[in-house]
């Protein structure tokens, strides 16, 4: 409920004046963004989105003077002390002491729902979801591609949880396919059990890449990853048994590693589950009169808009087995059945858009009208991310070396305290910093990794954040916790603490921003402003020393920053420190 009562007494003042209900102008009242320039007020009405005449079709002058008209109509009252224009705008100034005091209380109130009761959100209808996400190929490497699709995933789905809305975690394994040909007669020549139980991942990898090589000198090596993958497909017992260990194995392994992450699933799906409901999707192609034979044999459904196959999706090898789309066209129609969601999204990098449009287009074409609800998030691709050993094989590396690179941090910088877990420590500094570089620009875009720029402890990085939030946590073990019950708002009137009570009524639209377009950018850079107005008031209004009430006042400021800090944080999957 962040800013709302300022919002609703404003919407009721501007809906008697304009003559419309106050709900629809609640969202074209927004909270200014904190600038350099002081002062600022702390609302603004966009009056192009509120007036009647076709705002496009109005003149520069004309919308001045009409912002100008409606200005003049609207008083000061208890809540707004000042009202004033811009171009376009009208702007509402808050009187000060209720600024302060209703913003505290809020956020003392909502606690980890705070922002969320807001306003903004007001009839917003809750959802049920379907969030496909991660989904690594088993005995392949756990690529960069994978981690970006794991956090973008993680953020997505606490996000919409914390809305209120029903979320199902799902990851997609890769664990069908010709890999398990390879993998499977592989393992049966190069493999250890002892090694795949201690190192599952690194033991099915490295087997891989030996029988890869071995495949490409020698033709009769290749032979019997095809024996073998057409006896997993005839469902041989044996070999069935070898697989479902490979799985299982795997699996437990990710289990541990996506703790690591904070990450978690509902579902493990796969591939695998979808081989014979794939040849039923095969067979309802066919009887809608979408499946064609080409002269190879293969089976294609033609998405070309003159009908000449100019544009088609291959969805049957000549040998009539299914592909990728037609075990994705299965899996698509049964989690509808079984989940019955109001969206599907699909967390993947950028180099799958053409697959989902098919993958969507197919379903329409077969009649499912709820393919419109399904949704494709893509994102860019990460250039260079490797360990100190040279290439980035699994995620494990990464996070063991993000907690390394942090620790050796920790040990050279001078103002470390001695921490009871320093492991633990870096491990969430390390992810911290990860997250943050991942999330502050537009997913779609691709970036340059880069190890220095990730944990530099200056400027915008996940560092900060952490250093940010540990030092207003030792802030309260030093001076307790910041009783509300008689805070002297006359106190908190200061440039830098009105600052942060401004930053702190925007909370609300920048998770509606990035609760509609699913970017997590929105949130990185409020965090960002957070601490950086958070260091400045740190210096400038000081708890120690200061008067008691005055004290407390601040205290209890530094308390609400902290609290919605760490909402923000764990929002976009990252574990707040307490000291570092």
């Amino acid at each position: 409920m962040a800013a709302c009562p300022f919002r609703r007494s404003i919407a009721s003042q501007l809906s008697r004046v304009l003559n419309l209900p106050p709900e629809n102008l609640i969202k074209s009242i927004s909270a200014v963004p904190v600038s350099k320039k002081w002062p600022v007020a702390d609302f603004q009405l966009f009056v192009g989105s509120v007036i009647d005449n076709k705002s496009s079709d109005l003149s520069k002058p004309d919308l001045q003077l009409q912002t100008q008209r409606l200005a003049e109509k609207l008083k000061c009252d208890t809540v707004v002390s000042e009202i004033s224009t811009g171009p376009g705008t009208v702007n509402f100034t808050i009187n000060r002491e209720l600024l302060a005091k209703t913003v505290l209380q809020q956020v003392f109130k909502d606690g980890s729902e705070y922002g969320i009761k807001s306003e903004v959100f007001y009839m917003r209808p809750r959802r049920k979801l379907v969030i496909e996400f991660s989904s690594p190929n088993i005995a392949k490497k756990f690529h960069v591609g994978h981690l970006r699709s794991t956090l973008i995933g993680n953020f997505v789905a606490n996000l919409k949880e914390a809305l209120g809305d029903e979320v199902t975690r799902i990851n997609y394994l890769g664990d069908w396919g010709m890999q398990f040909g390879l993998l499977g007669a592989g393992f049966q020549q190069f493999g250890s059990e002892e090694e795949l139980k201690s190192n599952p991942l690194q033991h099915l990898f490295e087997v891989y890449v030996q029988f890869n090589k071995a495949a490409a000198e020698d033709e009769s090596v290749k032979k019997l990853a095809q024996d073998f993958f057409r006896k997993l497909e005839a469902h041989d017992e044996q070999t069935l048994s070898l697989w479902h260990r490979f799985r299982d194995f795997s699996i437990e392994e990710y289990v541990r590693i996506y703790k690591r992450l904070g990450v978690h699933f509902d579902e493990y799906s796969g591939e695998s589950f979808y081989q014979e409901k794939s040849q039923e999707v095969l067979k309802m192609l066919d009887a809608k009169g979408l499946l064609q034979k080409t002269t190879k044999g293969t089976g294609v459904v033609d998405l070309s808009e003159k009908g000449d196959l100019s544009l088609c999706s291959t969805v049957m090898r000549s040998n009539g087995t299914s592909l990728y789309i037609t075990r994705d066209l299965a899996a698509a129609i049964d989690r509808m059945n079984k989940y019955n969601c109001d969206a599907m999204i699909y967390v993947t990098d950028k180099s799958q858009n053409t697959h989902f449009e098919q993958l969507f287009q197919i379903l329409k074409l077969m009649g499912y009208e709820w393919a419109e609800r399904c949704q494709h998030l893509s994102f860019g691709l990460v250039q260079g991310m490797k360990t100190r050993k040279g290439e980035v094989v699994f995620l494990e590396d990464v996070l063991n070396e993000a907690r390394s690179r942090m620790l050796q941090n920790m040990a050279s910088a001078k103002t470390t305290k001695e921490l009871e877990n320093p492991l633990e420590t870096a491990e969430k500094i390390g992810l911290a910093a990860l997250i943050i570089q991942d999330f502050k620009g537009l997913l779609l875009s691709d970036y340059q990794f880069s190890w220095d720029r990730v944990l530099q402890s200056r400027g915008d990085t996940g560092i900060f954040l952490q250093y940010t939030h540990a030092r207003l946590h030792s802030l309260e073990q030093m001076h307790g916790n910041g009783q509300l019950t008689d805070i002297k708002t006359a106190c908190l009137q200061e440039p830098q603490a009105i600052s942060l009570l401004q930053h702190l009524l925007r909370y609300d639209e920048v998770l509606y921003k990035s609760s509609e377009d699913l970017q997590p950018k929105h949130i990185v850079s409020y965090l960002l402003t957070l601490s950086h107005l958070a260091a400045v008031a740190h210096k400038t209004l000081p708890v120690k020393g200061s008067a008691p009430e005055l004290a407390q006042a601040r205290l209890c400021l530094f308390q609400a920053v902290r609290s919605v800090l760490a909402n923000g944080m764990k929002l976009l999957g990252i574990t707040p420190v307490t000291q570092m």
